[in-house]
């Protein structure tokens, strides 16, 4: 006998469901979620574009015109304006101070703010008295370390040469012999930022893992070997950081040289005049050619940017072979 089944109740048919839209309160959330981050960055890159790029392309318009400080804008001359400077002897001179200068004040500051950084690194007591010290030098106001220094390294009355005499050597002409010069200035300039550049180096420095240091001492490690194995290696990107800014810095000296003597030109002979000098000499000195002088920035521009990009592939390869150093080990 067979059993007949009751019919299946019948669906309703479905109807199309419309799409849900999305409230102005979800979309908004989503906005902010992906344009807050740029929103919160944005006053850099604003503040960059009024300071920093329109200043640099304006620059380059006026290199290419004969541009004076009375008369205004003149007429397109092109590159005329760079072949002027560059074939002008007293640029090549000011170009021959800047890298002397640079080189006699960087190097020696960046050793000596590495060696005063591990000192103040150490268990002294009153370290924030010695580590706030050696930030004084930076916080006095450059005309007012010029005019000092310019008095310690006189010609006649300074007291570098009383000292000097004390042990039967002859007074130096520290405003006439170029090289004497340069070490005097370059002095001014150690003597401002070593300190800065002091803390720079002891804030890594106080990043280094202690561990480290402390399976040096098991392994009978000195102060001086931990010092080269450890700290050294261990400030590398810090170096790298320190090398390129007091590049950038080195390079565009003004007021240390400016303030050397009374006159403020690098010299009767311009023994010490900088390219910034020269191109502040150019822009309102006698010449008072705009054109010339924003020539002479852009010049002293490609010259930073090409020292940096040499020091970055330096760096990079010496960063390279030690992370192949350390990967073999």
């Amino acid at each position: 006998m067979s059993v007949i089944s009751p019919p299946k109740p019948r669906r309703a048919p479905e109807v199309p469901r419309e799409p849900r839209r999305i409230a102005f309160r979800q979309r908004a959330g989503r906005w902010d979620v992906k344009l807050s981050p740029y929103l919160y960055i944005s006053p850099f890159f604003l503040l960059f574009a009024v300071t920093g790029l329109f200043p640099l392309a304006y620059t380059a318009y006026v290199s290419v015109h004969d541009w004076h400080l009375i008369g205004g804008q003149g007429a397109f001359v092109g590159m005329q304006n760079f072949v002027d400077v560059v074939q002008q002897p007293r640029f090549l001179t000011a170009l021959r101070n800047t890298f002397s200068i640079f080189l006699l004040s960087s190097v020696p500051q960046v050793l000596a703010a590495i060696g005063i950084a591990a000192v103040l690194d150490a268990n002294l007591r009153a370290r924030t008295f010695w580590r706030m010290g050696v930030l004084l030098p930076y916080v006095v106001a450059p005309v007012a370390v010029s005019l000092i220094f310019s008095k310690l390294f006189a010609d006649q009355s300074g007291l570098i040469n009383a000292v000097l005499a004390t042990v039967d050597l002859g007074p130096i002409r520290w405003h006439a012999d170029p090289l004497s010069s340069h070490v005097a200035i370059a002095s001014m300039v150690n003597f401002r930022w070593t300190g800065y550049n002091t803390l720079i180096f002891l804030a890594a420095m106080q990043a280094v893992p202690r561990d480290l240091y402390e399976a040096a001492v098991i392994d009978g490690a000195s102060r001086l070997r931990q010092f080269f194995s450890i700290t050294v290696p261990m400030l590398r990107p810090t170096i790298i950081f320190i090398v390129i800014t007091a590049t950038i810095g080195g390079l565009q000296i003004f007021d240390e040289p400016r303030m050397f003597d009374q006159l403020g030109q690098g010299g009767s002979d311009r023994q010490w005049m900088t390219v910034t000098m020269y191109l502040y000499e150019l822009g309102w000195g006698a010449q008072k050619s705009f054109g010339r002088a924003a020539a002479v920035a852009w010049i002293l521009f490609l010259i930073i940017v090409v020292i940096g990009l040499i020091n970055f592939a330096i760096t990079r390869r010496i960063s390279s072979s030690g992370s192949t150093r350390g990967g073999k080990r």
